[in-house]
């Protein structure tokens, strides 16, 4: 049993022991899975990869249909097979959910899907040398399965973590409400007035094309919009893992990517911040029935010009915008309810890692979490966790 896609019934419940579960088939998991591979491991044998999804492409098969490669920030090579030059004017989904299809199928990765993971779990309180229990509910058919292991790689993301915030009044509101994930096309908004509130990639992404749709929009930031003159290089992933990677080896909660790095300002962005679109309103005070009331933005916290960073956040005396919709790009936490019976957790809020080795428990290590929480570095963390969920089994060196 090998290859992309296949659906595995029954899988759960034996007697064999794997050596290392991996969960989740995104970028760090295919990266984990990989290397596993590479380090001698044997697919199906020793290791296998539950992913919730029927398909491939992990996230990104989610991503809003009008999210074009070309528009999309950061979608890199996995390590050996490089994704090439794809229609940059293609659906992002569609790119990245083909190429990871190949990936798994060329590598004979063995992805065991649609398999959402409850729970992991030691088989013996108090031990950590004790094999985990990893249970998981198939998607199609709600049969529950059960894997026992040696260890675990999670690399399940974000994206089944979407962050609501909460704003007095929030409950009143007669529109409608989504957030990023629930995102489809500018075209559902035509005619209404919508409010985008959030400060990252995401936002941005959604005011332009709703803009240029015709739709109406008010943008809600709680600080001034960053934007540097940059590119998403190799160099800016360095920075994100740099950024953050204190306050994951102390156990803090983590920040988004934009808290670390800023947007980068292209010229597609800056041209909507010179007409208008891209101008922040401020941080929200209070949510009506039909509107949204904002704080206001006194002279020491509006932004200023200086050849580099534009003006996105001008003094305001805040007041009342009436709204039909409002679209919370607010960002993910990390997707770790599951692992909440190993007690990982700081009291901070956080898992406190090593790189990618927890240091609450040697059996469990994080692949893009954290400073791997970019697309670069999810890479970088996925082939770190491989190598040491192998070194911990005793395979590969």
């Amino acid at each position: 049993m090998s290859g992309s896609g296949t659906i595995v019934e029954n899988q759960g419940r034996e007697s064999a022991q794997l050596k290392v579960v991996v969960i989740g088939a995104g970028q760090a998991g295919l990266s984990a899975a990989a290397t596993l591979l590479r380090k001698g491991l044997r697919p199906h044998t020793d290791f296998i990869v539950l992913d919730a999804n029927e398909g491939p492409g992990g996230a990104w098969r989610h991503r809003w249909p009008s999210l074009t490669l070309g528009k999309a920030h950061g979608i890199h090579d996995l390590p050996g097979l490089e994704l090439g030059t794809p229609d940059p004017m293609e659906p992002a989904s569609s790119v990245v959910a083909r190429y990871y299809g190949t990936y798994e199928s060329q590598f004979g990765l063995p992805i065991v899907r649609p398999y959402k993971v409850t729970s992991a779990r030691s088989t013996r309180e108090n031990d950590l040398t004790a094999p985990l229990v990893v249970s998981a509910r198939n998607a199609v058919t709600g049969e529950e399965s059960d894997w026992t292991t040696a260890s675990i790689i999670n690399a399940t993301g974000t994206w089944d973590q979407p962050f609501w915030p909460y704003y007095p009044g929030i409950e009143t509101f007669a529109g409608r409400q989504l957030h990023t994930k629930d995102y489809c096309s500018a075209d559902e908004f035509e005619g209404m007035r919508v409010l985008v509130v959030g400060g990252g990639a995401s936002a941005v992404q959604f005011l332009i094309p709703l803009a240029a749709a015709g739709v109406y929009t008010v943008w809600s930031t709680r600080r001034a919009p960053v934007f540097g003159e940059r590119d998403f290089d190799s160099n800016w992933g360095i920075e994100v893992e740099k950024s953050v990677r204190e306050r994951t080896e102390a156990g803090l909660q983590t920040l988004s990517v934009v808290g670390a790095t800023g947007l980068a300002l292209t010229s597609e962005y800056a041209q909507a911040i010179e007409q208008g679109v891209l101008i922040s309103r401020g941080p929200i005070a209070r949510i009506h029935p039909d509107g949204v009331e904002f704080t206001g933005v006194p002279v020491e916290l509006a932004t200023q010009p200086n050849g580099v960073t534009p003006h996105t956040l001008p003094e305001s005396a805040g007041g009342f915008e009436q709204v039909d919709v409002i679209l919370w790009a607010t960002g993910f936490k990390p997707a770790l309810r599951h692992l909440a019976p190993l007690g990982l957790r700081t009291p901070s809020g956080g898992i406190a890692t090593d790189g990618t080795k927890v240091f609450a428990d040697p059996r469990v290590y994080l692949a893009g979490y954290g400073a791997g929480a970019s697309t670069i570095g999810a890479t970088r963390t996925g082939r770190a966790a491989g190598a040491g969920a192998a070194k911990f089994v005793g395979v590969g060196g």
